[in-house]
């Protein structure tokens, strides 16, 4: 036997480790507060428009504002959906999260809407995932623009190239209805300038200077707006027709379209400029987003089929068109809110461990 030398002290022992399951998780990386206050903006400029559409043909008013919102809030919302999806490759966790976030859901509300519009309001509806109804066209579009997103990384210069597809389709009345291609197509650049910006040109929209610029380009845009509503057919801003359907020859439909592209580009600058960047009591809900678009287009449907505007008529007035407003924003908000996420999680992010191999199901950090 072996004895330690006089004055001899053993080394401590380590302390003994934790079990695993006890060891503490890896905190999430926390959500920047400016795009969810971005995100949340955005769609209650959507729903506010969609809720003018039944009532702004006796006001001259409502209809520029109407078209000033039409020209940046789903450019801002695209742009904004394509700087997160610069990381995404082919990985199969990333393209286990596509179908389960977009592709799910577009299948889920496609056959929603389309059920609800055979039961309320036409009873012949064709029932097609080809063909997107209201407002899921953008689930279909952000599948498509996601799925290229490893072609867009490869081309030298992407936001050119996608805006000169947008111009020649623009062109082409042959682009059939299969996917809503020809918004698609349209909208394809701001997805595309999405993908190239960094954190840096967000920080330079926030700049004083141009918050400030921000005030009067509105201002002008409304102007404009007011007196381009009777002469300009709202057609131009849904961008889902090609030129030669609106009634001008294909150089002047190219002219307008690339006006358009640009005049949207100031506005969303505009729009950005002013979105907080701190926390504020609406940021929670930039999370919830998808439930609030994909919901208030029932709402909007419902409104729609069970004639309330037609029966009220007050509704139509100054007075009525601030009821409406009012209304959608609280509702939209609602929307938003985590509890509504939670329950509708099961349709607009189900985990679906079921269906893909342990391979796909093992997601890790984006």
């Amino acid at each position: 036997m072996v004895h330690a030398p006089p004055g001899y002290q053993r080394a401590p022992l380590p302390p003994a480790k934790k079990p695993e399951l006890d060891a503490p998780k890896t905190p999430s990386p926390r959500r920047d507060a400016y795009f969810d206050n971005a995100k949340y903006l955005a769609i209650v400029l959507v729903a506010m428009a969609h809720s003018w559409e039944p009532i702004m043909d006796g006001s001259r008013a409502t209809h520029a504002l109407y078209m000033v919102v039409y020209t940046f809030h789903m450019p801002a919302f695209i742009i904004v959906s394509g700087y997160f999806s610069r990381s995404f490759d082919m990985r199969p966790d990333r393209l286990k999260r596509l179908i389960t976030g977009v592709a799910v859901p577009y299948v889920v509300f496609e056959t929603t809407y389309s059920l609800y519009e055979r039961w309320m309001n036409n009873p012949h509806f064709e029932i097609s995932l080809l063909d997107p109804f209201f407002l899921t066209w953008f689930l279909a579009a952000l599948f498509i623009w996601r799925l290229t997103t490893p072609l867009w990384k490869l081309v030298r210069h992407p936001v050119p190239v996608a805006l000169a597809m947008c111009l020649l389709a623009s062109i082409a009345p042959s682009i059939g209805p299969d996917f809503d291609l020809m918004r698609i197509l349209q909208f394809l650049p701001f997805f595309v300038l999405g993908l190239n910006l960094r954190p840096e040109h967000f920080a330079m929209v926030q700049r004083r200077a141009v918050r400030v610029a921000s005030v009067p380009v509105f201002a002008g845009a409304l102007v404009f707006a007011y007196w381009a509503s009777p002469r300009m057919s709202l057609r131009w801003f849904y961008r889902s027709f090609a030129v030669q359907d609106l009634a001008v020859s294909w150089w002047v439909g190219m002219l307008t379209t690339l006006a358009l592209f640009g005049c949207s580009l100031v506005l969303t600058v505009c729009f950005l400029a002013w979105v907080p960047r701190r926390r504020t009591w609406f940021t929670v809900l930039g999370a919830g987003t998808i439930c609030g678009y994909l919901l208030h287009g029932l709402l909007i449907k419902t409104i729609d089929y069970t004639g309330w505007f037609d029966t009220y008529h007050w509704l139509s007035e100054p007075l009525g068109e601030v009821v409406v407003t009012l209304a959608i924003i609280v509702a939209v908000t609602a929307f938003c809110t985590p509890s509504v996420r939670r329950v509708m999680r099961c349709v607009t992010e189900p985990e679906m461990k079921w269906a893909f191999r342990r391979a796909a199901s093992s997601d890790r950090v984006a």
